[in-house]
């Protein structure tokens, strides 16, 4: 059976700011090492036995973006290109009508772009025991088993089940502290928000739950612009209801299955959430670019080139130097940033 990688580009990362602007957004930047998340995302999925080309859905603005970092990791790719962005749900009922016209046995295999997974072989292992669920008719997301209470992620309460993949009892939005304490304390598990189906099923599930979605997202793909791997939808994507894949489907649909895993996983959407996936010194320090940390522990710095940033004597800050402005914050607060960004102009 063929696996067809859906790799969804899609959001600002405005927590990530001012590394992750609008014109390069945080799937792009390099967070960890000399490749960039989008990068890593591909190369992990590529590495998957039975592996098709991936399908990257992305925004017009990012286009260019992703072709270029294709070509420097050397993979090919099918771009589906969106006229306008319409939330997860569009973006990947076009991914799944377009594999299921290419290959209609084939399962697709829907990733974020921007998720740091540290171990691709334990990725993949869980990927390859989903699959026959999936096979079945199952659609099943990959619930991370916590390694504490988080208020940044969504939880997945697992039901009975006889096998590997479970069905799911229950998905529950992002919880306040104390209620994520008690979610983890009952064996729920982080909504990782990566799924393996078969696209015939999520299309009907779609169809049925959430009337009038899929017609528009067919209606783009039959009007699309192709060329040699690009399809630029047409206009009749802006018809879509811009809806969360979780929303429209997921949180409906009696098909929906849970595969516990235990990898490594961060959505890395903070500079503390980064802060706690990336190496350390031993002080605590992260730190990438010129940058001098006399004394100082537990923070984050990253200055670019021709910057050079010297910290002295402090403790749990963020200051992040890039492209004419810099970031200082106390790490812990930084998954507010997109709050005060919101509150003012001039800063993207």
């Amino acid at each position: 059976m063929t696996l067809r990688p859906v790799i969804l580009c899609g959001g600002a990362g405005a927590r990530l700011w001012p590394a992750s602007r609008p014109e390069r957004p945080k799937p792009f930047i390099k967070v960890f090492a000399d490749r960039s998340l989008f990068q890593d995302t591909v190369l992990r999925v590529a590495g998957l036995q039975g592996a098709a080309a991936p399908v990257v859905v992305c925004g017009a603005a990012h286009a260019a973006q992703v072709t270029r970092q294709l070509e420097e990791i050397g993979v090919a790719a099918q771009l589906i290109i969106e006229p306008e962005g319409r939330d997860s749900a569009p973006a990947i009922l076009a991914a799944a009508a377009w594999t299921a016209d290419q290959d209609p046995d084939a399962l697709a295999l829907v990733v974020a772009s921007d998720h740091h997974i540290p171990d691709a072989e334990a990725f993949r292992t869980a990927v390859a025991l989903a699959a026959p669920a999936a096979g079945e008719g199952a659609i099943v997301t990959f619930g991370v088993r916590p390694t504490g209470p988080s208020a940044a992620y969504g939880y997945i309460r697992p039901g009975e089940g006889g096998g590997p993949v479970a069905p799911v009892a229950a998905f529950v939005e992002k919880p306040p502290l104390a209620e994520a304490a008690a979610h983890v304390a009952e064996g729920f598990l982080w909504n990782s928000g990566n799924f393996l189906f078969r696209p015939a099923v999520l299309l009907a599930e779609a169809e049925r739950l959430h009337p009038g979605l899929v017609g528009p997202v067919l209606a783009a793909l039959a009007g699309a612009a192709a060329a040699p791997g690009r399809l630029v939808l047409g206009p009749e994507f802006a018809a879509a209801p811009k809806i969360s894949i979780d929303f429209a489907v997921m949180e409906k649909t009696a098909a929906a299955a849970v595969l516990p895993v235990d990898y490594a996983w961060s959505d890395v959407g903070s500079w503390e959430a980064i802060w706690k996936a990336a190496s350390r010194d031993g002080a605590g320090n992260t730190l990438a670019g010129r940058v001098v940390a006399a004394g100082s522990s537990g923070c984050l710095i990253r200055a670019e080139d021709g910057l050079t940033v010297v910290a002295l004597g402090v403790r749990d800050l963020v200051v992040v130097a890039e492209d004419g402005k810099v970031l200082v914050a106390d790490r812990a607060r930084t998954p507010d940033l997109k709050a005060v960004l919101d509150g003012l102009e001039g800063l993207a």
